[in-house]
């Protein structure tokens, strides 16, 4: 399977997974749309890797967690890429604190970019889909499998997003639609924040443990090396080898 000249949206545009995804996605010849809310690095990213070839990449403004705004951006997108093949709904956020002082301000954030923004992007593709099938790929977490202390709002929006991609794809399976979600292991800079709020006795016991159940080296993957892939070969549905879990 190949991705050449295949019309991909993928959203969190400027770092980590998401950059990855794109640049691996046009080095395989796609033409990339990417979404995101940090207009300056998400331009920059774009006319890099499109002066890089053969894909191109644009970038559009979108807050994932505005329906109008998405439903915008996503428009725009299509018109441009004349149509969409594929959604990689990569944007989210991750916050910290015990459960028991989590505002609900901040439960509503997390919320509202996590959950709702994967359904409006999803939502808002959907159209451009239907006629002719396609692959949507939403990013859940393992702590919406195992305990995540302190940070019960994060693993609850990344558990309503595998339950919400097992029903899109049995909702919109008939119309060709594969709907995937992936519980990446990697190294990103919101890793680099929950780790940040760790005591080093806490860090030391967390990089133990992360030594005993990651039998990869032991620590987390690297977006580009072990998520996205450069190689002709890599497809919307198959968008990396690190260690995953999928719901269909």
């Amino acid at each position: 399977m190949t991705v050449q000249d295949k019309r991909i949206i993928v959203t969190g545009s400027s770092r980590g997974i998401a950059a990855a995804a794109i640049a691996s996605f046009a080095r395989a010849g796609a033409r990339v749309a990417a979404l995101g809310i940090s207009d300056e690095s998400g331009r920059a990213l774009a006319e890099k890797i499109t002066s890089e070839g053969p894909g191109t990449v644009s970038y559009f403004h979108a807050d994932v967690s505005d329906k109008s705004g998405v439903s915008t951006a996503v428009s725009a997108a299509a018109e441009e890429l004349g149509g969409v093949d594929a959604l990689v709904n990569v944007a989210g956020i991750e916050m910290g604190a015990p459960a028991e002082s989590i505002s609900e301000e901040d439960w509503d954030r997390v919320f509202a970019v996590n959950v709702k923004g994967t359904f409006f992007t999803a939502q808002a593709v959907f159209p451009y889909l239907r006629e002719n099938g396609g692959t949507i790929i939403n990013f859940g977490s393992d702590a919406a499998l195992i305990p995540y202390p302190n940070g019960a709002h994060y693993s609850a929006s990344k558990g309503a997003v595998l339950s919400l991609s097992r029903t899109l794809a049995a909702e919109w399976g008939r119309y060709g639609i594969r709907v995937n979600s992936v519980d990446p292991v990697i190294w990103t800079g919101m890793y680099d924040g929950y780790r940040a709020r760790m005591t080093e006795e806490e860090l030391a016991a967390h990089d133990a443990e992360q030594a005993r159940t990651i039998p990869l080296g032991g620590k987390l993957g690297d977006p580009d090396s072990d998520l996205a892939r450069s190689s002709t070969s890599s497809s919307p549905t198959d968008p990396g080898s690190s260690p995953a879990r999928s719901s269909l």
